[in-house]
């Protein structure tokens, strides 16, 4: 009885510093936590009840509930369709050859060649610039009656016009895009490359392979899960691009692309801020992320089939 009640403070105590740990710990995460919810869960939620509703803007006095009217009116809108259907094209695009790009620079980068770190900085350089001063210089590359391009062509072929921005327009928000973010991906691959074990390499040199054979048999393999990472957040961004398509129209953000660029969130763009539909606006916004979580878990679903981990991922 005495050694359990010499025990009572002893609990008391671990209960009391538990207890402070636990203060302690919420106290310290509370503005990471205070943000989150406010900058996040609550713009979600807000944006998620104003899909429902006719919300313009201005008229808080006029509110109406529209239940499923927004997301019905998307099948009378024949925008929607044409302009995922140009982003659709813009992800093809843009994303195997990314990786692809991204993948061939980190494999030339890897190897042990002069001024590599120099070089690696200025094919990661692209990707730090501000995306505003990349679009104005490939404007100036482009442009149809003062661009580079079309300058260095007229040496050929004399009064050379192109219309990059109208008649190539998706090429050239491609090509952009790709300048901008090999670079990251890129780095990515770097990492992935250096964690292939170079006794598997020579292993297989040793026994004969040659250089294609070691890349498809024990690289490529290796790095199955940074291409899965790399195709997610690539799938991603493409599908929400935005801002280079709109700048590269014209010289403000009121500017609406050529057809060719018409993208997805261009249309939410104009629906939003040109035509004050915001509670339409956000429900297109609820779609997209429909058609990403789909996207994204075929891509997970197919994972299983050609990522390779060494380590078991629990009957993934």
């Amino acid at each position: 009885m005495a050694v359990a009640e010499s025990a009572v403070p002893v609990v008391r105590r671990f209960r009391g510093r538990a207890w402070h740990e636990t203060v302690s710990f919420y106290l310290f995460v509370s503005p990471w936590l205070i943000g989150f919810v406010a900058l996040s869960v609550f713009p979600l939620i807000l944006g998620f009840a104003t899909s429902f509703t006719n919300y313009d803007g201005f008229n808080i006095d006029n509110l109406k509930f529209r239940g499923l009217g927004n997301y019905a009116r998307v099948l009378e809108d024949d925008d929607v369709l044409y302009s995922m259907g140009r982003t659709l094209v813009f992800t093809a695009l843009n994303v195997p050859l990314g990786i692809i790009l991204a993948l061939g620079l980190a494999m030339l980068l890897n190897q042990a060649i002069p001024a590599r770190g120099v070089f690696r900085t200025l094919f990661y350089l692209p990707h730090v610039i501000p995306i505003v001063a990349i679009v104005w210089v490939w404007r100036i590359f482009v442009d149809q009656n003062y661009g580079l391009l079309n300058a260095v062509i007229s040496l050929v072929r004399p009064d050379t016009g192109i219309r990059w921005l109208v008649d190539y327009a998706t090429y050239v928000v491609v090509a952009l895009t790709l300048w901008e973010g090999v670079g990251g991906g890129m780095v990515i691959f770097l990492a992935g490359l250096q964690g292939v074990p170079n006794e598997l390499r020579e292993a297989a040199t040793i026994d004969g392979a040659n250089g294609w054979q070691v890349f498809r048999n024990i690289t490529l393999p290796l790095l199955t899960p940074v291409i899965f990472f790399q195709l997610i957040m690539s799938i991603i961004g493409s599908l929400q691009i935005l801002v280079a398509p709109i700048l590269l129209a014209g010289a403000s953000m009121g500017s609406v692309p050529p057809r060719a660029n018409y993208l997805y969130l261009v249309h939410v763009y104009v629906q939003v801020f040109a035509n004050q539909r915001f509670g339409y606006g956000t429900a297109l916004l609820w779609l997209l992320f429909a058609v990403v979580v789909v996207l994204s878990a075929l891509i997970f679903k197919s994972s299983r089939y050609w990522v390779y981990y060494e380590v078991d991922q629990g009957g993934r």
